[in-house]
């Protein structure tokens, strides 16, 4: 999936990142030499109906800060020098587990699942994939690589497809487990089950965001983790093949030219569900900090981004509540708009939120800078 760990990681940094967002352009906590702003508030009787920011000129255009784009930084450690494999003849049973809330969830439950099946010397199950609804949950090859999947593993973990055993399957337990699961919390609260039924079905849950070494892990069982995230999970060749035209768009200037772009997890979709009304602007609902598509704009502007940087949303169709940040950053694309016409049927309009997700995972992913915009 030639994937950053750090970008990775930043999704996960949301909640504080617009925290901190947030105080900046409350306080104009930015250096002088970043461009202005001039803004003007909307002349509505009632500014709770209607707080728009309108950008009304960029005061100064500003030169693009040293560094705006990253440094080069140093090359990932692998997992482990020589992979830990054993011989896996004997099989102690089945661990099963499903995937959800998209492909950036999907690399820890994967990681947590080999986790506690090495530690069980069980074989693992092919996950399935559970969307938002019944209709939307999809089979594991439609995301992603199953061979991938069971080659990475080998010599770590069995994988098979399926319970092969009907009578076994028929005894399959649920169990909770919290995200980055240790070897105690196994030993304490899943072997002794595992050992009774024979296979288990997890539930993982996540009760905080911590991509930490927890303190006492062993190193083994940390390798195995970092394998069943950053190893195991490929997209099929159809996803890589849409994503990377997409790419394409985004990257290339109509001088001919490649351009870096900035990608966006902004979604009105999301934000709406969660209370955040008149978005467009930067109204807060109750006590919630809801920072919408001006916010956004206001706050890479401010960092230094020049106002013809190419912005990828996660947004799929276009919303009215984009139009300011439009008005910051002309070049705003979304699926809709970069999206192969031939495509679209299928990853478009197919009824399958999964695609899309991952079609945003695989592009982010390749940005340049990632910002997580939803909490």
């Amino acid at each position: 999936m030639a994937i950053d760990v750090r970008q990775i990681g930043g999704a996960f940094l949301t909640l504080s990142m617009f925290a901190m967002l947030g105080n900046m352009i409350k306080k104009d906590h930015f250096s002088n030499s970043t461009p202005a702003l001039e803004v003007q508030f909307s002349n509505a009787s009632n500014p709770l109906e209607d707080a728009r920011y309108t950008t009304k000129k960029l005061l100064t255009k500003g030169k693009e800060p040293e560094n705006l784009w990253g440094i080069s930084a140093p090359a990932l450690n692998p997992c482990w020098e020589e992979k830990d494999t054993e011989s896996m003849d004997k099989n102690e049973g089945f661990v099963s587990f499903v995937l959800s809330n998209g492909p950036s969830y999907h690399l820890s439950q994967v990681a947590d699942a080999v986790v506690v099946a090495k530690y069980l010397g069980a074989t693992l199950i092919l996950p399935q994939i559970k969307g938002s609804s019944e209709d939307e949950n999809s089979k594991f090859e439609q995301i992603y690589e199953p061979e991938k999947f069971m080659d990475s593993l080998s010599g770590v973990v069995k994988v098979a497809r399926q319970v092969p055993n009907n009578k076994i399957a028929r005894k399959t337990a649920v169990v909770r487990i919290p995200h980055r699961v240790t070897q105690e919390y196994i030993a304490e609260n899943v072997e002794l089950l595992f050992r009774k039924k024979r296979s288990i079905v997890l539930s993982i849950f996540f009760p905080s965001i911590d991509m930490k070494i927890k303190k006492g892990s062993k190193p083994d069982i940390e390798s195995v983790r970092c394998l069943g995230m950053y190893g195991a999970l490929e997209f099929q060749p159809q996803i890589r093949r849409v994503g990377d035209k997409m790419l394409k768009k985004l990257r290339d200037a109509e001088d001919g030219s490649a351009r870096h772009f900035v990608a966006v997890d902004l979604r009105m979709d999301i934000l709406l569900q969660r209370g955040c009304e008149n978005i467009d602007g930067s109204l807060r609902s109750g006590t919630k900090k809801c920072f919408g598509a001006q916010d956004v704009g206001i706050f890479l502007r401010k960092v230094g981004f020049q106002e013809d940087t190419p912005l990828y949303l996660t947004e799929s169709t276009w919303h009215e509540n984009l139009n300011s940040l439009k008005d910051i950053f002309p070049n705003v694309y979304t699926k809709e708009n970069i999206m192969p016409s031939n495509e679209k049927m299928k990853f478009f309009h197919s009824g399958k939120t999964e695609f899309e997700r991952a079609l945003d995972f695989y592009i982010c992913s390749y940005s340049d800078v990632f910002v997580p915009a939803i909490s």
